[in-house]
């Protein structure tokens, strides 16, 4: 009789850790991140029965936003929140945490018959701008430069602003797409064109460049490994916000993503684990 006590009492234990992992919550934002949270997302979902977790992208500044007005659980992120977005928060009475989930190495990619195949910070801040606007110039073909870009609710768009043109505004002629997938997409399809992505978006039917942050004297591809060491320049952390409310219902999630069974998933899918 003890034993069949016993082991009743293990299945109620055990269904109520079980029941303790179920989680049921909204994550938006950041295009960088949305392969990857859906990846995360159905692998939780089919390790923890129960759990409901929907996955939608539209840019780091839109998930802020959903955060803000209480339409995400989660907002995913490429750049760090702006100081307006912090006092946004806390004039609201909204206490949040960040975390960073995984690092990515910001990649720009080509159209696989170009003959260009790297570039110093200078050179794409050029581009971006405007004032480059042949590859010629950069030492390829006699061909016209198409540059792809984000749009400006994108934290990618962001970053490349502050972190690769030098502060300096994207130039009038520059062509802003939707969505990540997009810039892959028209990349693929255009002889002339130029575009940057997260390093999970790089695909075989485009090219990345080596880049230089030392003027020329040393050119780094974008991979993991480089990534890793930080030997590639263009190296940036990638976050989960959440409100400090709600952090005991996703807890769950969050721990999962930083385990070692998380983190092998943020290395299965192209990105660079936190470790």
């Amino acid at each position: 009789m003890k034993k069949i006590i016993l082991t009743v009492t293990a299945i109620i234990l055990c269904a109520s850790v079980i029941n303790a992992q179920k989680v049921i919550c909204k994550i938006k934002g950041s295009d960088t991140c949305l392969p990857l949270s859906q990846k995360l997302s159905e692998k939780f979902m089919k390790k923890y029965a129960g759990s409901s977790l929907t996955v939608t992208g539209g840019g780091s500044g839109v998930g802020i936003s959903a955060l803000l007005t209480g339409t995400t659980d989660i907002c995913q992120s490429s750049r760090p929140l702006k100081m307006d977005e912090k006092l946004k928060l806390q004039e609201a009475g909204k206490a949040y945490k960040e975390t960073i989930i995984a690092y990515d190495a910001l990649s720009f990619i080509v159209n696989p018959a170009n003959g260009v195949s790297q570039l110093t910070r200078e050179q794409l801040e050029g581009i971006f701008t405007g004032k480059i606007k042949n590859w010629k110039e950069v030492g390829g073909a006699d061909l016209a430069i198409v540059a792809y870009s984000r749009e400006t609710s994108s934290g990618t768009y962001e970053f490349v602003k502050e972190h690769v043109l030098n502060k300096k505004n994207f130039g009038a002629g520059i062509l802003l797409m939707p969505a990540t997938g997009a810039i892959v997409q028209s990349v693929s399809q255009t002889k002339g064109a130029i575009g940057y992505v997260g390093l999970a978006y790089v695909e075989k039917n485009v090219k990345a460049l080596k880049v230089s942050y030392d003027k020329g004297k040393t050119y780094v591809a974008p991979t993991v490994a480089n990534a890793k060491t930080k030997a590639y320049p263009i190296t940036r952390p990638l976050y989960y916000y959440y409100l400090t409310k709600t952090e005991k219902a996703i807890l769950p999630f969050m721990t999962y993503i930083l385990s070692a069974e998380g983190q092998a998933i943020v290395l299965a899918e192209g990105y660079v684990p936190i470790k």
